[in-house]
């Protein structure tokens, strides 16, 4: 789900501050120094936080496969599926929110009917458009090729960041997502069951995706406005249930009513865990993007991938060719590039904030200083 979480509260690893924050402590108390922080701790925590959403976004996936694959449950109505996880997100939401008040709205800038209406409508449309069609693509294609078609949401978001202009043109980006898209274009060329509708839906799914993490950006960010998973689901899932509630009366309403006359039904306990599933998975975003960053979850993305794959091919026994694995060695690359000048721009800031922070520093004690030889001139004066 949309939002990124609070990073406040994150201690990172090997952090240049707490560590002079620590030796600043001990130098100002000679009877009880301060514990240094425990580093092993933080990198466990870390590769624990890792492992809780890799599997939580693992099951979620084989999950709703196994439901809407024809050869499996064969529940094919991805729209109904889509609205029982939005139902069950939304109401544990609002008891997490407004009963149990485990996080709190956001209180600047206040969410006015106006903002959601200009902000929270066009993501939650963007976000039904998303979930409906990657469901709906887990009925035509196979788990290993639609990961790999998913290699292409950097390509899509760096393109729409382009041209809403919230990015930079930069030839060298530009060039490492044409090797991203060239990597997945062959593996598409060597795929076994490749199904052209199904192909549709999964890139309508990344276009739509990335367009709504674009419009976050412009449409909340600029406003001051951070929503975390929980506080995500709070505005946006009964929105999108209501958008969702339009193609499910028109494409499926009719195809539910005609399987009811044979008896088929959900089943309570398998819908139930699925959501109950997909609900965990957006708290392990909480937990993983708020406790270390988005670029981590970035990169532990491209290692779920690669475990989806394998799964695909060893367990459920879709056809994975040598050219799907070159080609998608090839989006790999161009992912794994994309990952690595996202964190040198993050470490570039990070030093650029450090260098005006320690300049603002010394301009503040200058200015101290200049005010303080006045008084001492004119002391000097008098005596």
């Amino acid at each position: 789900m949309g939002g990124a979480g609070d990073d406040g509260d994150k201690v990172p690893v090997g952090n240049d501050k707490s560590t002079a924050s620590a030796m600043e402590v001990v130098s100002s108390s000679s009877s009880s120094p301060a514990p240094a922080p425990s580093v092993l701790k933080s990198v466990l925590l870390s590769y624990a936080y890792v492992s809780v959403w890799i599997t939580l976004s693992f099951s979620v996936i084989v999950y709703n496969k196994y439901i809407l694959d024809p050869k499996m449950y064969n529940w094919p109505f991805p729209v109904s599926l889509t609205m029982i996880h939005m139902a069950f997100c939304a109401s544990l939401a609002v008891v997490l929110v407004r009963v149990l008040r485990v996080v709190a709205v956001p209180a600047s800038p206040p969410m006015t009917p106006s903002l959601y209406a200009a902000s929270v409508v066009p993501i939650g449309a963007l976000y039904a458009l998303s979930l409906w069609f990657s469901n709906s693509a887990y009925i035509y294609l196979s788990v290993s090729f639609i990961q790999m078609l998913k290699a292409l949401m950097p390509v899509a978001v760096y393109s729409l960041a382009v041209a809403f202009r919230t990015d930079s043109f930069r030839r060298a980006s530009m060039l490492n997502m044409l090797g991203i898209s060239a990597g997945v274009a062959v593996a598409a060329y060597g795929e076994a069951r490749f199904d052209a509708f199904g192909v549709l839906l999964q890139l309508a799914a990344v276009a739509a995706e990335a367009t709504r993490l674009v419009l976050i950006q412009i449409l909340l960010t600029s406003k001051g406005m951070s929503l975390n998973p929980i506080t995500s689901l709070y505005y946006i899932a009964p929105c999108c249930l209501v958008f969702l509630t339009v193609p499910w009366y028109f494409v499926e309403l009719p195809r539910l009513r005609a399987a009811a006359a044979v008896a088929v039904r959900p089943n309570v306990f398998v819908f139930g865990t699925n959501s109950l599933c997909a609900f965990a998975l957006n708290l392990a975003v909480f937990l993983l993007v708020g406790k270390t960053s988005a670029l981590t979850m970035n990169v532990a993305g491209v290692v779920k991938d690669w475990l989806l794959i394998a799964f695909s091919w060893t367990v459920i026994k879709d056809i994975v060719t040598p050219v799907n694995l070159v080609g998608y060695g090839i989006a790999f690359l161009g992912v794994a590039y994309y990952n690595h000048a996202k964190l040198q721009g993050l470490k570039a800031k990070e030093v650029e904030r450090t260098a005006a922070s320690m300049a603002a520093a010394k301009g503040g004690d200058a200015e101290a200083g200049a005010r303080l030889l006045p008084e001492k001139d004119a002391g000097d004066q008098k005596n």
